[in-house]
């Protein structure tokens, strides 16, 4: 039996908090239980572009993609590359497959789950883009170490990613904000931090379409939104 090391990505489970909100709709659960199986990332194996698509294409992922609105929007914008996206919210889920569904996006793979159980299984330099927006930001400092952007799973996406990859981060929380750069810090050697200027973090780059979640937190809550982008040295 092999020993985890301290701060093993492949050890922290539960970076998020319910999993299941308000009923499903009857066309929801139809999804789940049609839709879902046919682009289910497999439960076990190594996960590769070949495997999920056919064919060696560029290959993101999404660490809980919310309600798929921006991983549905950059599969559409980009259909020879692949996608994945992990969800452990099975609402969020169901409300992915409707994109996927009404944009007849083939190039789409969701995992209900974990992302982290995901991310491992890719091979180290296989990604081209990974994606963190609006995560749980688990604003207590008791909860701090259930971030996602902690040690363990930014050493993961940099494993991922290969050389000239990129890694998004978003968030409308300040306390996230401090603590993610304090984080990426320690990450000097394996990210560069790709901006424009002292402002470029409050305009979101091209490419990057406004989320639901990032819509209400503008203007429902008045917050300010942050946007990072980091290079794969």
């Amino acid at each position: 039996m092999s020993a985890h090391k301290e701060g093993d990505p492949t050890t922290l489970k539960r970076l998020y908090g319910r999993s299941q909100g308000k009923p499903l709709r009857a066309g929801q659960q139809e999804l789940v239980d049609t839709l879902l199986p046919r682009i289910a990332v497999p439960d076990d194996g190594e996960v590769t572009a070949q495997r999920l698509f056919g064919e060696d294409c560029p290959l993101h992922f999404e660490i809980g993609f919310g309600g798929g609105e921006h991983m549905a929007y950059r599969a559409d914008l980009l259909p020879n590359h692949g996608f994945i996206g992990a969800e452990p919210f099975l609402n969020g889920v169901a409300q992915a497959l409707g994109h996927v569904r009404d944009g007849t996006l083939a190039n789409v793979r969701i995992h209900h789950g974990d992302a982290l159980e995901v991310l491992a299984r890719i091979p180290d330099g296989a990604l081209t883009m990974a994606y963190l927006l609006h995560p749980d930001p688990w604003p207590k400092n008791k909860h701090a170490k259930r971030r996602m952007m902690n040690d363990g799973p930014v050493r993961m996406i940099a494993d991922k990613l290969k050389p000239g990859g990129e890694f998004r981060f978003g968030t409308d929380h300040p306390i996230y904000v401090r603590h993610a750069l304090m984080v990426m810090r320690r990450f000097r050697d394996e990210f560069e931090w790709v901006t424009e200027g002292p402002d470029s973090f409050r305009n979101r780059p091209s490419g990057w379409p406004e989320t639901r979640y990032e819509h209400k937190a503008r203007n429902t809550f008045k917050h300010e939104v942050w946007y990072f982008r980091y290079r794969r040295k």
